[in-house]
């Protein structure tokens, strides 16, 4: 044999043995990624007004078209790309109520400024994960109860194993029945300006808005 071919073969291994490190660390990591359930629609609910006057704003952002429910394929990467959008949309911007920063009550705004409040968070996660190629039909505002009985939004997203919660309360992803929250409502699947109720087993009004 002569040695090109010697060292042909030994490129040829070591390619293989890396390869080889490499499915089974990607093997380990997928065995690691968290797994939930999803929660469960049980009727329509009225959408949030802040998400309303936002669309009317944003009409290119709130698609009202009929799609097909798409969930997200979660492996490592996909998993590393949630993580880092949470952390870093959370790390840039200032939190401000709306009274402050706006002087209303309730508005639902990309936060360009770096200034917002939790709904203001979860349009930009949107926006940042859609532009990532994630659909948006998996990726849905959601208005749930706090551990301190306030209205609360978060970003729900729906994967092949279970919905899991972007929230500027902190980086960390959470399985949704991990959170401590009571979840009240969110957008449909299918049509992104129609509204789900959702059943965690805590009887809560569907009315409840975003704080």
């Amino acid at each position: 044999m002569t040695k090109s071919k010697i060292w042909g073969f030994a490129a040829f291994f070591a390619v293989s043995l890396i390869a080889g490190q490499a499915g089974a660390r990607e093997a380990i990591t997928l065995a690691r990624l968290p797994e939930t359930t999803s929660a469960l629609p049980v009727g329509e609910a009225r959408p949030v007004w802040g998400w309303v006057d936002y669309c009317r704003r944003n009409p290119t952002e709130c698609d009202g078209a009929r799609a097909q429910a798409r969930e997200v394929r979660l492996d490592a990467r996909t998993w590393q790309t949630l993580v880092e959008v949470n952390r870093s949309v959370n790390s840039a911007i200032d939190p401000i109520t709306d009274e402050e920063h706006w002087g209303v009550a309730d508005r639902w705004d990309i936060p360009t400024d770096g200034k917002g409040d939790c709904e203001d968070y979860v349009l930009l996660k949107r926006k940042v994960l859609t532009e990532r190629g994630f659909p948006r039909s998996s990726l849905l505002v959601t208005v749930v109860i706090d551990t301190k009985g306030a209205g609360h939004a978060v970003l729900t997203v729906k994967t092949d194993h279970g919905d899991f919660v972007l929230d500027n309360m902190r980086d960390d992803i959470l399985a949704w029945v991990k959170t401590g929250y009571r979840f009240v409502k969110r957008q449909s699947q299918e049509e992104q300006n129609r509204w789900v109720a959702l059943d965690d087993g805590v009887q809560i009004p569907a009315t409840a808005s975003a704080r």
